[in-house]
């Protein structure tokens, strides 16, 4: 094309036109794209979103500052704070003379932190050959030290300090000690008595039970805080409240008296071969016990003081020394006196024709012959003792027995002490409306027995058993215990005959062997048939178990004494199985140990036995 006009460049965009093209395309496309509508629910969504956030952190911010700050306070306490515990020493007990029975020792307990032993079976087999552990002892350590999700485990509770120095000097990784209080103690024979604690030290047996509230004192604390590393911090604020320990007790025991009475008793059960034996010295006025021993057979055929009190916790039938009990009885109702007489035959037959017929013979063979009611008790006649019974109803009768104490637990409430057995008198079956006269049918403790008979020797007065007569506070005040209860039983009048007669069993009757030179001594012994698991009392071979005791006060004619010994079991084809021979002179040498420690003298003019038998009581047997 054959032009000659010049050629025509487009004319270049200015930025006016360009930011005006868009601005104008722009606002028309933006304009068209709002909605009033979406932008306020757009608003309100991220409103409520915040707020729904504001509310939920609020919450939680009251949550942590009402609900839960005890809490939080509690886990901030101990995060920055260590707390120990300061044990407080448990009381003593004591004689009545102030001297030592049991009392508090320094231990070490030995323990282990699983987690920190190295080699658990080499530690273990260190461990054992220190404190002597068995074979099965040292594999159950070995195993719980290899449990590295414990971090605490005990290797050996309260031993000796030596011992735990001994442990320690080993170096083991991981094992410590501590201190605790261990419990002993002075004469292992008081075991029934006092009783026990566990390793705790809280009282399981004996006083230490009766009396745990005031034996146990109240632990302390110190409080500390500590850095993140555990290190304590020497400008924080530390707290120390002192332990209280524990309060004391005074017993009744005479720990001499108990010693030697303990020696006594071992040695004659041990002569006539028992299966146990127990001895209690109770202060006739008081109801105070002074010693009360127990002595049982081990299975291995050895001797040694029983960890129980039987004297208390067993319950037997009491035999002969129920005699006494049967005749004072009668007196005091004025049904007899001791010279009242019966025709006493060498034995008879009850309840005949019925099924509970049945013969009964008198404690030694003898004809048909007229009896005094003081012959009856001194030679100790069953058939006697029945008829002088029968002047009486059967329900007056177990009126009786309920009223010297049988049936009922004693004042002392000894732990597990038992009540022993009387049945109500309209349950009485067969001859047991005869028996309970001279000891069968009914079941008591020697601690019933033995208070039972202190009537005779009180003038007439029952008075319950008192083994603690104070305790005594950390500060040292000591606040007397209450006065054993006292009932009168019999009159005075009847007392005083019955401490006749009972001299008279002494001096010429079944209990000679219980005299002592140059001072009087009355009492009653008792030979009692055991009951056998079969139900009679005779064993299935046809043998027999006896029961010997003897009860007795001194001086007779103004008691300050009163004593209990029983010989369960003596071997029953000695002549050394009866009250008389058994028991009797244990009371004797007893007796002669209380004149010599407790300085006990006669009355003016007491000089015990002397003359011959009374024609009264006719020839002996």
């Amino acid at each position: 094309m054959n032009d000659t006009s010049p050629i025509r460049r487009p004319r270049s965009m200015t930025s006016s036109d360009f930011f005006g093209a868009i601005s104008a395309y722009g606002v028309t496309k933006m304009t068209d794209n709002i909605h009033a509508g979406d932008m306020r629910k757009r608003i309100s969504t991220m409103f409520m979103v915040i707020f729904l956030v504001l509310s939920l952190v609020y919450l939680r911010v009251f949550v942590l500052q009402t609900v839960k700050a005890s809490e939080n306070r509690e886990h901030s306490v101990n995060q920055r704070v260590r707390s120990d515990v300061v044990l407080a020493e448990r009381g003593s007990i004591y004689d009545r003379d102030g001297a030592e029975l049991a009392i508090p020792i320094p231990t070490r307990t030995i323990f282990a932190d699983p987690r920190e032993v190295t080699d658990p079976i080499t530690t273990a087999r260190a461990l054992a050959m220190v404190l002597q552990l068995s074979p099965e002892s040292e594999s159950n350590l070995a195993s719980r030290l290899q449990n590295k999700k414990s971090s605490f485990t005990y290797v050996i509770r309260q031993v000796d300090t030596a011992i735990a120095k001994a442990v320690t000097d080993l170096k083991l990784p991981g094992v410590s000690s501590y201190r605790e209080s261990g419990r002993t103690l002075t004469t292992e024979s008081l075991r029934p008595i006092v009783g026990r604690t566990d390793l705790d030290g809280v009282g399981i047996g004996g006083i230490e039970l009766q009396y745990d509230d005031v034996l146990t004192g109240v632990n302390g604390r110190t409080e500390r805080q500590v850095n993140s590393r555990g290190q304590s911090i020497a400008s924080a604020d530390s707290t120390y409240v002192s332990p209280v320990d524990g309060g004391d007790l005074v017993t009744t025991i005479h720990r001499a008296l108990q010693f030697q009475v303990d020696g006594i008793l071992q040695q004659q059960v041990e002569r006539v071969l028992a299966r146990s034996g127990t001895a209690i010295v109770m202060h006739t006025q008081t109801g105070e016990i002074y010693a009360m021993s127990n002595v049982r057979r081990n299975e291995d055929g050895t001797y040694g003081h029983s960890s129980g009190n039987f004297a208390a916790v067993e319950a037997h039938e009491p035999g002969s020394v129920a005699k006494v009990f049967s005749v004072a009885a009668a007196i005091e109702e004025g049904k007899v006196t001791p010279q009242s007489s019966f025709v006493v035959p060498g034995k008879q037959v009850f309840n005949q024709g019925t099924q509970w017929e049945q013969e009964i013979k008198d404690a030694y063979p003898h004809k048909t012959e007229p009896m005094s009611v003081r012959k009856i008790l001194v030679d100790s006649s069953n058939l006697g003792t029945i008829q002088i019974s029968q002047t009486l109803s059967t329900e007056r009768n177990r009126q009786w027995l309920a009223a010297f104490g049988f049936g009922d637990k004693t004042s002392l409430q000894f732990p597990g002490e038992s009540k022993g057995l009387l049945k109500l008198a309209r349950n009485w079956e067969g001859t047991e409306k005869f028996t309970f006269s001279y000891g069968y049918g009914y079941a008591s403790t020697a601690v019933q027995l033995v208070s039972a008979v202190n009537v005779v020797a009180n003038d007439g007065v029952y008075i319950g058993p008192k083994l603690v007569t104070a305790t005594v506070n950390d500060a040292g005040v000591s606040t007397p215990t209450p006065d054993a209860p006292t009932r009168r039983v019999i009159s005075s009048a009847t007392a005083a005959t019955m401490r006749s007669l009972m001299t008279d069993v002494v001096c010429y009757g079944t209990a000679q062997l219980a005299k002592m030179p140059g001072l009087s001594v009355a009492g009653k012994t008792g030979t009692g048939y055991i009951r056998q698991d079969n139900g009679t009392y005779l064993k299935d071979d046809g043998s027999r178990a006896y029961f010997a005791s003897f009860v007795g006060f001194l001086p007779a004619n103004k008691p300050q004494f009163t004593v209990l010994v029983s010989i369960d079991e003596p071997d029953p084809s000695s002549r050394d199985r009866f009250g008389g021979t058994a028991a009797a002179p244990v009371f004797a040498r007893i007796g002669q140990v209380i004149v010599n420690e407790l300085s006990l003298r006669p009355e003016p003019g007491d000089t015990g036995c002397v003359g011959s038998r009374p024609a009264e009581l006719g020839p002996g047997h």
